[in-house]
């Protein structure tokens, strides 16, 4: 698990265009990383919507959005046209984002147990150095909480 303070591992990914973005081209800047469990699902909707709606936001304070789930890139695709998200979504298909961030737990669906993405967000300073994380994040309010921590260095 990921701890403050420390850098976070050097990742690659494949994004909903098609391309390969690396979490290293980032630094210089601040970067949330966010972990969803499904594109189109009522909660990650409304949650990258909610990113998406903030944008300006994040940009006065110099801070890029990568959103990731185990979704494919086709699926990515569709869900950012369809909300006209602004920000890439890695789609994580071999699970290494998830590992490294340790988002992978034990969910129950109608009574099934499996193992799934648990709603996450990471913050990332402009050194590559894990400064803020939140963990089984509920969606209202959530944004907000970020955009507060941003704004506290």
């Amino acid at each position: 698990m990921l701890e403050i303070g420390k850098k976070v591992p050097r990742l690659r990914g494949v994004i909903d265009d098609g391309t390969t973005l690396a979490l290293a081209d980032l630094r210089g800047a601040h970067c949330l990383v966010y972990f969803y469990p499904k594109d189109n699902t009522p909660g990650c909707t409304n949650e990258a919507i909610a990113f998406r709606d903030q944008q300006a936001r994040f940009r006065k304070f110099a801070c890029a959005i990568i959103g990731v789930s185990r979704d494919s890139v086709a699926s990515h695709a569709r869900f950012r046209a369809k909300h006209d998200l602004p920000f890439p979504l890695v789609a994580d298909s071999d699970e290494s984002w998830c590992k490294a961030f340790g988002v992978l737990g034990e969910k129950t669906l109608y009574g099934r147990k499996f193992v799934g993405v648990i709603r996450s967000s990471f913050l990332i300073d402009s050194e590559g150095v894990l400064v803020a994380q939140w963990r089984n994040v509920k969606v209202p309010g959530h944004v907000d909480a970020v955009l507060e921590r941003l704004s506290h260095p």
